[in-house]
């Protein structure tokens, strides 16, 4: 487009709506920006590796303290493809125990235990079919023959993962529970063991959960870049999705480490790009920001 001269300036922006319910999905702009998207001025950074935009930013602020580990400089990477803003796991840790976020596959697990728990180990002992216990609940679609759990895909990839969670802790509990009562423990032990189990799990991809109803509670973040501090609210950094009629809510920050000389990198993805409208000048080799409208 800029060879043909088909764009007045050599930038593109990007706005992207946060708002789940909105009819206009976002707007990308090539040659310019749409003054109606954004408030204020843009803040411009310059970048410093080509390729993947990247530039300097500081340190990351919880409640306006420092996190530490980026206070003499981080690399940073801005890009749409990502949904979540990755970083350090040393950062994203002191994030996660700010807002009281915990491994997602652990959260849903628990809570198929919860709910289902009792009712999976009356169908077992019932002699139901194991494969056929998660589809009957309702937790997993069923084919005829086996349970479809769908591939785990991370928040990064895709965010409507329907009810692949559940499903994929559903299918964990049977086989646990069904392991516990062949040693013929009793029913309170067995669910106690599972919910143990359930907070062992690992995520895929570092992604956390954090309770909905906690959200005003949480604190505000804010990163460093061309020494502005730029917030993220916990209604901006909290990402809710629908999952089999009910909501969750998940942390907008996920684990992330490259190691040096190329990190430690941040990738400030659509959840910091929501927040804050983009322009990426590549006449002038930089990238702006400002508070989105």
């Amino acid at each position: 487009m800029q060879e043909q001269k088909l764009i007045e300036k050599d930038i593109f922006s990007f706005w992207l709506n946060r708002d789940p319910d909105a009819t206009a999905g976002g707007e990308l702009v090539f040659g310019g920006v749409d003054q109606k998207h954004y408030k204020g001025e843009h803040t411009y950074v310059p970048v410093t590796s080509k390729g993947y935009w990247q530039f300097d930013m500081g340190d990351l602020l919880i409640d306006g303290q420092s996190t530490g580990y980026c206070a003499g400089g981080c690399a940073a990477i801005v890009d749409s493809g990502t949904s979540l803003l990755a970083g350090p796991t040393t950062i994203v840790a002191q994030v996660n125990h700010a807002i009281g976020a915990e491994g997602i596959i652990s959260t849903e697990c628990k809570e198929v235990v919860r709910e289902y728990g009792e009712m999976i180990l009356e169908m077992l002992v019932a002699q139901t079919r194991p494969q056929k216990v998660c589809s009957q609940i309702g937790l997993c679609v069923f084919d005829g023959s086996h349970s479809v759990s769908k591939q785990i895909e991370t928040v990064v990839e895709k965010e409507k993962r329907g009810s692949d969670l559940l499903c994929t802790a559903c299918e964990m509990a049977v086989v646990w529970i069904q392991n516990q009562l062949r040693q013929n423990k009793t029913e309170e032990l067995i669910l106690e063991y599972v919910n143990q189990l359930c907070e062992r799990l690992p995520s895929p991809n570092g992604e956390s959960a954090v309770d909905c109803h906690q959200i005003s509670e949480m604190p505000n973040l804010a990163f460093t870049i061309a020494d502005k501090t730029f917030t993220l609210t916990p209604e901006q950094y909290v990402v809710k999705l629908e999952q089999s009629g009910q909501t969750i809510c998940i942390s907008g920050f996920m684990a992330f480490d490259i190691p040096p000389p190329r990190g430690p990198l941040w990738i400030l993805g659509d959840v910091f790009m929501g927040a804050y409208h983009t322009v990426f000048d590549f006449g002038e080799s930089r990238i702006g920001f400002a508070e989105s409208a």
